[in-house]
């Protein structure tokens, strides 16, 4: 996998990523280097996963037709959406192009139970009420 903007616009560069497996049909990347966050774009992949050291979903990643980033599932904590601190699903979504711009919001129950299958087991998806 190349680096950040680069392959969709034709700048073909050497590969940052290694693949390590697979969840559910999608590649499970880790980056090479002190590259530690998924690709920002897609060689020819529709979604990348990234886990944790200890194998627990970190993060996916999905790309629109034009191998450009449009949309996050991420488990960390985030503050805006639940004051616990603890780990809770959720999603940013992108601009095409925009990667500054990217709200967040808690998945509904119809993207969990979509994405549950990569999630590796039951995670926390509800903030605390």
């Amino acid at each position: 996998m190349g680096g950040k903007g680069t392959y969709a616009v034709g700048n073909n560069v050497g590969y940052t990523y290694q693949t390590v497996g697979k969840v559910e049909g999608i590649k499970v990347l880790k980056g090479m280097g002190n590259l530690h966050d998924l690709p920002v774009e897609a060689h020819s992949s529709s979604a990348y996963i990234k886990l944790k050291p200890n194998g627990e979903f970190s993060m996916m990643r999905f790309y629109d037709k034009n191998h450009y980033l449009v949309k996050e599932i991420a488990y960390h904590p985030e503050k805006y959406l639940d004051s616990s601190r603890k780990p809770i699903l959720h999603i940013h979504e992108y601009e095409p192009g925009n990667l500054s711009h990217r709200p967040n919001r808690l998945l509904t129950a119809q993207e969990y139970e979509k994405y549950k299958k990569y999630f590796g087991g039951e995670l926390r998806w509800k903030a605390d009420e």
